[in-house]
């Protein structure tokens, strides 16, 4: 695979059964790299065939009407790019009506139980300019430190809160109001209430903690929960609230336990170290799904996979669909005697399958071609260890037999994982004739929460434990794989990848070329521009203001001035998670240094996701970077 076959591969996701229990509607998303964009278009599978249902170029969250009879979607038109509206499409035949015009788009929406309306999620300005122009001319007053998010601009000026649409009509009504933003909403099984997330503590800029909420829908809000860290909010077909989440006061950086409200408020169900819900990709269809009986089918992050397990009403819990690949949603029929569901694989970007106790069925030949043309890799796992622990992951060769030169990827998070999923970056090296060498160290996710916490204050030790595992990680995987030649090795990683692999070449020299992106690099000043400050108080225990000194201490900056490894720095002007100024400082320390750096700058609009979801030319840009200087520095 190379960086020009981006486009040629499609993902699908947000697959929905029919209430007939046989349709399917579901997105399809692919890149068009020679304009520049994203296409997404919803697709169904009827009949034994799979086709294009609508013909956007921006169409996403397809959802069945009650009845059948109607399918709800988000879609963008050409004027408004960021900004999506509800569209309604006939399911018997006709055209798809646009139903909304809400300045700022919809974020996401839900069917009444009775059909008649959709519950809203919706942005508004709060600012009191009269329009863009006069927002981009005039100065932003900042009242709280956590004024923009990224991929989300500037949120100082916006709330989301939720309204209702009437489906016949297009009456729309606000149900929720105030400084406060609300999300997550969902109805009650009999239509009378809602349920929603929000945070409404003064310090919700700076403290990611909140509440659910009930609210009859001609009635007044009831907060059901202590302030806690909830992800998720749901009913039971028996209407019965369920959460991901638990109380506290402070973040925490662990695997949030699946509760039931009842008269004494939430109660656990289940006590599992693995997360509920993954992230990575987001969406609704990989957490709790109801059965008629109560029972929860559930996406579980696990060892490299993403599995579905059951979750009874007394919280036993059985494996349902397993096996080495990431299942990325799950819709089953009220019975869970059958399901459809996305998965993606490590040579496989994605299909559409039918699961019942017979087995699995694939809906979809979406990437078939690629597969078969791009030359794709299959992984081998293999684990180390290292201080007692086993650590686990993957390397990629090249065809042949000769030894080839090295690639040490480091994953973000660091609390997110490698695993058996699709992922561009590997095929990608491993095309261009590298051997890939990816692991998770102590601190990543999917290994139960000691190990997930392994690195929590300890970053400013001279060796951390999940640094101590990555230095070991090449050359463990070298003894069980003769061909990598780690005399020719590259590092590189993104995000907490990034922090690594500043400060593994400050640590070892052996590396001859580095590739390091959006990373952290001085804590100190992180303090203050990142979007999430909360991260840094759950992985250092520190503060700004408590300690400076170990903010410092613990950052790749503080003993950056040991690297000689040529290293290229990559950075976008819009990462408002870490901050550009963290890679500018990181280039201008090296070039001081007299080290071998390049400092590469994507544009305004890029952010801290630029290698997932970025522009596509910039893909393509970014990988060219990549090789290109690898290919310099590793003959």
């Amino acid at each position: 695979m190379e960086p020009r076959h981006l486009g040629d591969f499609r993902i699908p996701s947000d697959a929905h059964l029919h209430p007939d229990g046989e349709r399917v509607a579901f997105v399809v998303t692919q890149m068009d790299v020679d304009d520049d964009a994203y296409v997404s278009q919803i697709w169904l599978h009827a009949d034994g065939h799979a086709r294009t249902l609508t013909s956007g170029r921006s169409d996403r969250s397809p959802r069945w009407s009650p009845d059948g009879a109607t399918l709800a979607f988000l879609r963008k038109g050409p004027e408004d790019a960021d900004r999506p509206q509800v569209a309604l499409l006939p399911v018997g035949g006709g055209e798809a009506r646009v139903l909304t015009d809400f300045e700022l788009g919809v974020s996401s929406m839900s069917w009444s139980p009775d059909g008649t309306r959709l519950l809203l999620q919706v942005a508004e300005y709060v600012d009191g300019k009269a329009d863009e122009d006069e927002r981009a001319r005039a100065p932003r007053r900042i009242t709280d430190p956590s004024f923009k998010f990224d991929n989300l601009g500037w949120t100082h000026d916006k709330r989301s809160h939720l309204w209702l649409v009437d489906v016949a009509t297009g009456d729309t009504t606000k149900l929720t109001d105030g400084d406060a933003s609300e999300t997550s909403g969902v109805w009650s099984p009999d239509g009378a209430s809602i349920s929603y997330l929000s945070a409404t503590d003064d310090d919700r800029w700076i403290n990611p903690l909140g509440y659910v909420f009930t609210r009859q829908i001609d009635g007044e809000p009831v907060r059901v929960s202590q302030r806690g860290d909830w992800s998720w909010v749901g009913y039971s077909p028996a209407g019965v609230l369920h959460a991901i989440g638990q109380a506290t006061d402070t973040p925490l950086l662990e695997s949030s336990p699946l509760q039931r409200l009842g008269d004494g408020g939430f109660a656990r169900i289940t006590d599992l170290d693995r997360a509920l819900m993954p992230g990575h990709p987001p969406g609704m269809l990989a957490g709790p799904r109801f059965l008629d009986d109560g029972t929860i089918h559930s996406v579980l992050e696990d060892r490299g996979m993403q599995r579905v397990i059951a979750i009874s009403p007394d919280g036993d819990v059985a494996d349902v669909a397993e096996g080495p690949r990431l299942i990325t949603g799950w819709d089953p029929t009220g019975s869970g005697a059958s399901a459809v569901f996305t998965a993606t694989g490590p040579t496989q970007p994605g299909e559409v399958y039918r699961w019942d106790d017979s087995g699995e069925v694939p809906l979809t030949d979406l990437n078939g071609a690629f597969v078969a043309a791009a030359g794709l890799v299959e992984p081998t796992e293999f684990t180390y260890e290292s201080d007692g622990v086993e650590i686990h992951g993957w390397v990629l060769l090249p065809p042949g037999d000769e030894s080839v030169p090295v690639l040490f990827n480091i994953h973000g998070g660091p609390a997110t994982q490698y695993g058996w999923g699709f992922f561009d970056e590997f095929q990608v090296y491993v095309g261009a004739g590298y051997g890939v060498v990816g692991v998770n160290p102590r601190g990543a996710s999917g290994y139960g929460d000691a190990f997930m916490q392994t690195p929590v204050g300890r970053w400013a030790d001279d060796v951390p434990p999940d640094q101590a595992d990555l230095m070991l990680a090449p050359f463990a995987a070298a003894e069980q794989f003769p061909r990598l030649d780690t005399d020719r090795m590259g590092i590189m990683g993104g995000s907490y990848g990034g922090l690594s692999t500043a400060m593994i070449t400050a640590m070892d020299r052996r590396y001859k070329s580095a590739v390091a992106e959006r990373g952290v690099y001085n804590w100190v000043s992180m303090a203050g521009t990142s979007d999430i400050p909360w991260f840094i108080e759950v992985y250092l225990e520190t503060t700004m203001l408590d300690s400076p000194e170990m903010l410092w201490k613990a950052s790749p900056l503080a003993r950056a001035h040991a690297i000689t490894t040529p290293t290229l720095v990559i950075h976008s002007e819009t990462d408002y998670r870490t901050p550009v100024e963290q890679g500018q400082q990181f280039f201008s320390l090296l070039y001081h240094n007299g080290v071998d750096t390049d400092l590469l700058i994507f544009p305004s609009g890029e952010g801290h996701e630029l290698s997932r979801s970025g522009k596509p030319k910039h893909r393509v840009e970014r990988f060219d970077a990549i090789l290109d200087w690898h290919g310099r520095h590793l003959p």
